[in-house]
């Protein structure tokens, strides 16, 4: 690295997040909007996060790992939200370089253990419905935890080292990022350096943190629909669909925003469709998830009628 890039580098000291800013008419609305939404996610999750360890009964592994994603969608509420939330309520977008760093490094690690947490979910749903007589003694208390601890380390280990690629990269006088929070795409785009090693990197851990698991997910539940049409009768039929549809509705919404938001063209009109997309499986998905499963899990609707 030239000195002159690195005088360059050491002069962005901040970026802006232009957000929402198109809309200055909205901006107290959506301040409302988001502020709502944020509350009910936390109020929603943190929900489940007390009934799961307050009910003996829900001491399950399906329970243990929905905990896990009650907690992570806290911290990845937490991450985007109260930034944009200031961002409506006083018009200062800015964000500092090391800001936009961390934030981004949470935000991947959060997103990259998700899908690692849904796949391992829906190992678990399918050892419920096809090998029932063998679940307990196969998900036992240490492959839970392993699971769960392989989920948080892998995406720990995707998310530093795509940061860290991005940190060394140099960010000369274009500042401004067309988004709400720093991901990976809108801020490559401020930099002046040769994006192609950290856009090659980024490609392959991406798709080892989302594309695998997505297909480990799809032939996890091609076994259990199998599995479930092979029962006879039809009330236990439903029995069994009903202990996997709420994890199911979670992954449909989470994968299909998440898969139109990346491969959608990186063009300039598509841009507030992209940052649509990027609201629903950023903000609305932590929120719909603790519903869903609320609303559809019959144990938690009795944990909450006891409380």
């Amino acid at each position: 690295m030239s000195a002159t890039e690195k005088q360059n580098r050491t002069n962005i000291s901040e970026f802006i997040l232009l957000g929402f800013g198109d809309l200055p008419n909205l901006q107290i609305p959506l301040f409302l909007l988001f502020l709502m939404i944020y509350t009910v996610t936390m109020m929603g999750n943190i929900l489940i996060l007390v009934l799961v360890g307050a009910n003996q009964h829900l001491h399950t592994p399906m329970y243990f790992f929905l905990s896990n994603l009650s907690c992570l969608e806290l911290c990845y509420s937490s991450t985007i939200l109260p930034k944009l939330l200031a961002a409506f309520l006083t018009g200062d977008r800015r964000i500092s370089y090391s800001s936009c760093m961390t934030q981004f490094f949470v935000f991947a690690f959060l997103a990259s253990v998700e899908c690692c947490l849904l796949a391992v979910m829906s190992y678990d749903r399918y050892l419920a419905v096809c090998k029932p007589l063998h679940y307990t003694s196969l998900m036992n208390q240490q492959l839970c935890t392993a699971l769960a601890a392989g989920a948080w380390g892998s995406g720990f280990t995707i998310s530093f080292l795509i940061t860290l690629l991005m940190s060394q990269m140099v960010y000369c006088d274009r500042s401004e990022i067309d988004h709400f929070f720093c991901d990976f795409n809108p801020v490559i785009k401020c930099s002046c350096s040769d994006t192609f090693l950290v856009e090659a990197v980024t490609s392959v851990m991406a798709a080892a943190c989302t594309v695998l698991p997505f297909l480990f997910i799809v032939a996890s539940y091609i076994l259990i629909i199998s599995s479930i049409l092979r029962i006879s009768s039809a009330t236990g039929r439903q029995k069994a669909f009903s202990t996997c549809s709420s994890h199911l509705i979670v992954v449909t919404i989470f994968y299909t925003t998440i898969i139109l938001v990346y491969m959608l063209p990186r063009t300039y009109s598509l841009q507030p469709f992209n940052k649509l997309l990027s609201v629903f499986y950023t903000v609305v998905t932590p929120m719909m998830n603790p519903l869903i499963y609320t609303l559809r899990n019959k144990d938690i609707r009795g944990a909450l009628w006891k409380k």
